[in-house]
């Protein structure tokens, strides 16, 4: 264990262990001298002096290591007398004495006789050895600074800090301290504080350097208890809330009434096929748009969704819409049509975006909200400012007559279907081309919120995971949904978007845990087709669905359903916009 065997009494021990942390809580020093001779401080194993070497039911906790580590957080919360009397009792001592001698000198600023201690405290590595004594000398050479004795600082940097070579780089930053009036300060009585608080965050560098068999880390009994803790978390397949407590005293394990299961809301508006729907990114607003021409925007609140805008103006069935990154303009895309540029407040159409000659098939943001962009039937994809002004235009197999279109959260990346079985990734920093490819056609996908993952939905009734990020991998694989004919749109969702939802041909909504693949949810309601399902970003337990039979179910909790149906489902009245220019 890196500690030392030796004859001291268990009192003595934990008088060492009990000081050392109190200096650590309040900064103070010690005055004590320090019993044993030289050739006490020469580290042996730490062992234990009775019961069993193993605790707990699978016998992989040491006994010595559990009851350290016990130790170590009992003074980290300044239960000092705990602590103490834990050591005393267990006979188990958080520290050799070497250790401690070491941890005193460090704290009472004997320089010297620290740097030879630490030879003898278990070191085997001779570069740890060397950078923790890097460490303990630059302390010196600062306080020696600080009590403005720079010759002895100099002579500690030349002959001591140098001949280490370690951190060339800091030791020349050091060097123009001595140089720099501004470094030595007058003295003031808050300075000896000052001091012990620089040594305590030495002790906390030396510890994080060290073996954790010789000093314990710090908060190494709190990391242990959350990574339990996180695990257990992250095996939930149906953890889904927000709520971050966490009890220490039972297993962690969610129900499936986390998961939006439970229709809350069918909203009609529509006279149409449903093709498309997104919540926007402050999860405010719901964004659908349809075969009849129209979008609807809708506002969200705790109990339902209520009808806001009916945008009106497009000539052809709307394919998809985009929100602005501050949401207050909305993006609407008709197939093989225009782009319309729409303020959220007001409903009002702003700019209509067109190419003459071409149709737009896709469109998007760019993640600064200063430029647009569009997939064309020509296969390219064009960018506009705001004004309407063409900025760059890529010709060439870009993108596909029907597609969808995405940008990466730091805009270097535009991603879109340029052939029927692959994806294209164009840095246009860099001008640089990657390609997902698949076996089967690609029908839709959807990008992540942190830009890392893509959600690709195949043909042949798969959606396939590819970490985008670095080298392209295909994470994971989901089946169990139903296409043949149509377009069926997927997206990421819940809580860090843990989940995996989709629409189908059989009028479900399917629902997968992320990580597992596991299918957890199908949710029967619709009558037609469900072409997109989308998953309120700022609510984990809201999904909404559009459908053929021209409706958008809006799912939720259990407890939620009954105080939704007593919300009118277009309390705010219809209000048609004129879109045209």
């Amino acid at each position: 264990m890196g500690g030392v065997e030796d004859d001291e009494p268990a009192s003595k021990r934990m008088k060492l262990s009990s000081e050392e942390l109190r200096r650590l809580s309040n900064g103070s020093t010690i005055k004590e001298a320090v019993a044993g001779s030289p050739g006490d401080l020469m580290a042996r194993p730490l062992q234990s002096e009775g019961g069993e070497e193993v605790v707990g039911s699978k016998g992989v906790i040491k006994k010595v290591e559990f009851v350290r580590i016990i130790a170590k957080a009992l003074y980290s919360l300044g239960y000092i007398k705990s602590g103490a009397h834990l050591e005393e009792e267990s006979g188990i001592p958080l520290h050799s004495s070497v250790v401690n001698v070491f941890m005193r000198q460090i704290l009472e600023g004997n320089w010297d006789e620290s740097v030879v201690t630490l030879r003898n405290i278990g070191l085997t590595d001779e570069k740890t050895i060397k950078s923790a004594s890097f460490l303990i000398l630059e302390q010196k050479f600062l306080e020696l600074l600080d009590e403005e004795k720079v010759m002895d600082a100099l002579k500690t940097l030349r002959t001591e800090i140098s001949p280490l070579s370690v951190n060339n780089s800091r030791v020349r930053e050091l060097s123009s301290y001595i140089v720099s009036p501004s470094f030595c300060s007058v003295r003031s009585p808050k300075q000896d504080t000052l001091r012990a608080r620089s040594r305590n965050k030495l002790l906390e560098e030396l510890q994080k350097l060290l073996p954790p068999t010789i000093m314990i880390p710090e908060g190494r009994l709190e990391h242990l208890v959350e990574q339990a803790l996180v695990l257990q978390r992250d095996a939930c397949i149906f953890h889904n809330t927000l709520d971050k407590e966490m009890s220490l005293y039972t297993d962690h394990q969610c129900g499936r009434d986390q998961i939006p299961s439970q229709l809350l809301q069918i909203l009609q508006a529509h006279t149409d096929e449903v093709w498309f729907l997104k919540f926007s990114h402050n999860g405010k607003y719901l964004a659908s748009s349809s075969n009849d021409q129209s979008a609807i925007i809708w506002e969200v609140y705790e109990t339902g969704v209520s009808l806001k805008h009916k945008l009106s103006g497009h000539q052809k069935a709307l394919s998809s819409v985009s929100w602005s990154p501050d949401d207050h303009q909305l993006l609407t895309c008709g197939a093989e049509e225009v782009i319309r540029r729409w303020d959220v407040s007001s409903g009002e159409c702003l700019r209509v975006y067109e190419k003459t000659g071409f149709g737009m098939v896709s469109c998007g943001w760019s993640p600064d909200g200063t430029w647009i962009f569009s997939g064309l039937n020509d296969k390219s994809i064009c960018m506009w400012e705001l004004d309407g002004k063409e900025l760059e235009c890529w010709k060439g197999q870009r993108t596909l007559k029907i597609s969808d279109l995405e940008i990466t959260a730091d805009g270097k990346q535009i991603i879109s279907m340029c052939r029927e079985t692959e994806i294209l990734l164009l840095d246009r920093e860099a001008k640089v081309e990657r390609f997902i490819e698949e076996d089967q056609p690609i029908t839709s996908f959807s990008l992540s919120r942190d830009s890392r993952f893509l959600l690709v939905n195949l043909l042949n009734q798969e959606i396939h995971l590819w970490n985008i990020e670095g080298d392209l991998k295909l994470v994971s694989k989901y089946r169990g949904h139903k296409r043949t004919r149509f377009i069926i749109r997927s997206c990421f969702g819940g809580l860090d978007e843990a989940f995996i939802a989709s629409g189908s041909e059989d009028s479900l909504v399917y629902i997968w845990h992320r990580g597992t693949g596991e299918l957890i949810e199908s949710l029967p309601g619709h009558s037609g087709a469900v072409n997109c399902v989308s998953w309120n970003p700022a609510n984990p337990h809201m999904l909404a669905s559009a459908s053929d039979d021209r409706t958008i179910r809006i799912w939720g909790l259990n407890n939620l359903c009954t105080s939704a149906k007593q919300k009118e489902p277009h309390s705010n009245g219809i209000h048609y916009c004129n879109g045209g220019t």
